[in-house]
């Protein structure tokens, strides 16, 4: 029997209870396939503050390296909104990435058939939308040096925050985007703003440099601004998005909103190594729902397929959980989020247990 070892992160606000739910699938799905997920639960931001003082311990970084997986619920909340900047529960989330090597955010955004009236946009314009985006992670605005808050003579003060990229973390990053993009429709289109950032201008230069290596994927370029406007105009246009660190933030969390909750999507951290990668629905630790018994677990066990696909090469388990997922929404169930008059609302865990019945 294989046997996977996953660091299992539930962090703070609904996390515990999405995790909770996602760990069924896991396990449900490992014994079904004679595969063995030894499951190891640590603390994680707020809760390793309030535990430990900070908000990732050696010990809980030893055992992501060590992992051949890391699972992540959520971090964060106003309760340790007031503590130092260098000690909030999101430093957790950038240690991780950092530590981890975690350079590549992959965002799908796929509407279901049932789902398409909870979105903002008119129907016709996000139905048959399924799109991913790819975010640079350890570079550009968040990372670059130098940066900070300085006094000038005059009294006033001066903000700095660099964009840096290097020809390799721009060569890692097309790389992803072209292996994504030709398992999929074989379309990619890199977002810049080349035409007034330098960095960018690089960007685009190395993206062409490395799309002769895919000459069956279609390269496409897009500035960032024009990226926006097209995502709620002409979404379905997309295939493959690549781009950098503050751009793909920004466009992931637009890109969510065409499927009406940011409560149903997940995302994959990938680093160089198929041991190197962390998973996590893009949603926040709403604490203002937490122990209410009301999130949704969908975009955590989403990650769980992701995380069998990219990590575990189970690429029939992922689908198999994709198929469970749509079946529960196509029977009306439906968590607050993305509940309407006429589908049967339900809480965290039967939203869990009816997937697992799919299963």
């Amino acid at each position: 029997m294989k046997r996977y070892s996953v660091a299992v992160l539930p962090g703070d606000g609904i996390g515990p209870e999405i995790m909770h739910e996602a760990m069924k699938v896991l396990k449900a799905v490992g014994k079904k396939a004679g595969v063995e997920f030894a499951a190891t639960e640590a603390l994680v931001g707020g809760s390793s503050i309030d535990a430990h003082g900070v908000p990732l311990t050696d010990e809980v970084l030893k055992l992501t390296l060590s992992s051949d997986a890391v699972m992540l619920g959520a971090v964060g909340g106003t309760k340790w909104e007031g503590l130092d900047y260098s000690i909030r529960p999101e430093r957790a989330l950038l240690a991780l990435r950092k530590e981890l090597g975690l350079f590549a955010n992959v965002r799908p955004a796929r509407i279901y058939k049932d789902l398409i009236d909870a979105s903002t946009l008119k129907p016709e314009v996000i139905d048959g939308v399924d799109l991913v985006v790819i975010r640079e992670l350890t570079g550009g605005l968040y990372f670059g040096t130098p940066k900070g808050v300085e006094k000038l003579p005059d009294g006033t003060e001066r903000g700095v925050n660099t964009m840096v990229y290097t020809t390799p973390e721009i060569e890692r990053i097309a790389k992803v985007g072209f292996e994504v993009a030709r398992k999929r429709r074989k379309k990619l289109c890199s977002v810049d703003k080349a035409n007034v950032l330098e960095t960018t201008e690089l960007w685009r230069k190395v993206v062409i440099k490395i799309g002769q290596d895919y000459p069956d994927v279609e390269l496409s370029h897009m500035y960032v601004d024009n990226c926006a406007m097209q995502l709620v105009r002409n979404p379905k246009q997309f295939d493959v998005i690549v781009t950098e660190n503050t751009f793909g933030d920004i466009l992931s969390d637009e890109a969510s909103m065409l499927t009406g909750s940011i409560g149903m999507l997940p995302s994959a951290s990938l680093g160089a190594t198929k041991n190197r990668a962390m998973y996590e629905p893009i949603h926040g630790s709403a604490p203002d729902i937490a122990g209410k018994g009301i999130a949704n677990p969908i975009a955590t066990i989403l990650s769980v397929a992701m995380m069998l696909k990219y990590s575990f090469d189970m690429e029939d388990a992922s689908v198999a959980i994709e198929a469970a997922v749509e079946k529960v929404l196509n029977k009306g169930y439906r968590t607050a989020d993305i509940y309407q008059p006429g589908t049967k609302k339900a809480s965290c865990s039967e939203m869990g247990e009816a997937v697992l019945k799919e299963l």
